[in-house]
């Protein structure tokens, strides 16, 4: 009885991977904000890696780091919100900045592999996932 209330991991597990969501989500979310209040002016000229066009490039993107930031520093659906952000940053760092040297593409590996990391852990037991399990 008492397992459905208290995890048998490491709080210390939980604290790891709580810090590390808040903190990825938090320090995206500008990139995504600045995105989402330029929109208009960026939609006809922002670059297209994946020859989808412009606006929708921008609209994914916008998804991925402004409103998929906020899901993973909330912890709610945590893998899902991550699918977006994985594909934005590898995108960025393969394809983007594929032919620039590696400290262009630094920030965006950077982004990828602590997005991979939480994909497969899970936001953890500090999280709103958690709470929808019970």
């Amino acid at each position: 009885m008492l397992n459905r209330f208290w995890s048998t991991r490491p709080l210390s597990l939980d604290l790891g991977l709580l810090a590390m969501r808040v903190a990825l989500a938090v320090f995206m979310l500008p990139h995504g904000y600045s995105k989402l209040a330029h929109f208009t002016e960026r939609m006809d000229n922002f670059s297209d890696p994946l020859g989808i066009g412009h606006l929708p490039s921008l609209t994914l993107v916008v998804f991925a780091e402004f409103f998929c930031s906020i899901l993973l520093g909330l912890g709610l659906f945590t893998r899902f919100a991550l699918l977006p952000l994985i594909v934005a940053m590898a995108t960025a760092a393969f394809v983007v900045h594929a032919g620039d040297p590696f400290g262009d593409k630094e920030k965006a590996l950077l982004y990828l592999l602590g997005y991979l990391g939480l994909f497969f852990t899970g936001a953890g037991g500090l999280s709103l996932d958690r709470l929808l399990k019970k």
